[in-house]
């Protein structure tokens, strides 16, 4: 196992979260490959499947990531006849995201992506993740309240 990250608390844990974050999304990558779909591409099918319609700009605060990225994600979406976008009925700026007939039927045919899950973290003890979890929302949280005062200021 590569333990080339070296140190300790503090100095390391945001180096092996990125590295965590960053390895399963090269499994999802590369088992999504074959179905000409990306793992961002998968979460919004994911939501359009489990949740129903769902606002563009929801789907921007839901991943975390930027206006631009999702409005080209998207737009590849619906070029692969997966999603339908539609101008919304009270505010015509703003686009509603529906699954289509064809993005349906590949959802079917995608591969359980929980043994990303599985091979992560099987055999660790449930009080460990759960102290792992706890610790990443609260820094997460602090990062965040830090990075909204920057804003305000």
């Amino acid at each position: 196992m590569g333990d080339e990250l070296q140190g300790s608390g503090r100095d390391i844990i945001g180096a092996w979260a990125k590295r965590c974050y960053f390895a399963g999304r090269a499994v999802m990558d590369s088992t999504l490959r074959p179905y000409d779909l990306g793992s961002v591409q998968w979460y919004v099918l994911h939501q359009l499947v489990n949740d129903g319609p769902t606002m563009q700009r929801d789907l921007v605060r839901l991943l975390g990531i930027e206006r631009a990225t999702m409005t080209g994600l998207v737009a590849t979406l619906v070029r692969k006849g997966l999603v339908a976008q539609e101008p919304d009925r009270v505010d015509q700026r703003q686009r509603l995201l529906r699954i289509t007939a064809a993005g349906e039927a590949l959802w079917r045919t995608l591969p359980d992506l929980s043994f990303i899950r599985s091979a992560a973290f099987d055999g660790i003890d449930d009080t460990d993740i759960a102290t792992a979890v706890r610790v990443l929302r609260i820094a997460t949280e602090r990062l965040e309240n830090t990075a909204h005062k920057g804003t305000k200021s």
